[in-house]
């Protein structure tokens, strides 16, 4: 029982964080245009979420972004303790996740294998 609760609430978290960018609710130059939510992995005590980010864009860019959604993770939070009905709302960290460029990257490679 526990572990779908805690399916819904990273569901939930997800689901939430997404509208946030999306809406431009977080106004940081730094923030990529295209930030998406990939996963969300909340502790089993719900105090604490990583939140997974795929960005697109050069590195540097990419490393901006997730600092600029680490620093406005107090806001985040605020916001989402407003919208969502939980006793508790995580702490959030946000990571990069760069698996759709390793996967795109894995794609090209066998693409160019099957081509020799």
């Amino acid at each position: 029982m526990a572990e779908v609760r805690l399916r819904k609430v990273e569901s939930l978290l997800k689901e939430e964080i997404s509208g946030l960018i999306s809406r431009g609710v977080i106004k940081d130059p730094r923030l990529a245009p295209m930030t998406t939510i990939t996963d969300v992995e909340v502790s089993r005590d719900l105090h604490y979420a990583k939140v997974y980010v795929s960005l697109y864009g050069e590195a540097d860019a990419r490393k901006q972004s997730v600092e600029a959604l680490n620093h406005a993770s107090g806001f985040i939070h605020a916001k989402l303790k407003k919208a969502i009905r939980l006793r508790i709302i995580p702490s959030l960290r946000f990571l990069a996740d760069d698996s759709i460029e390793r996967g795109v990257r894995l794609t090209n490679k066998i693409r160019d294998l099957n081509s020799l």
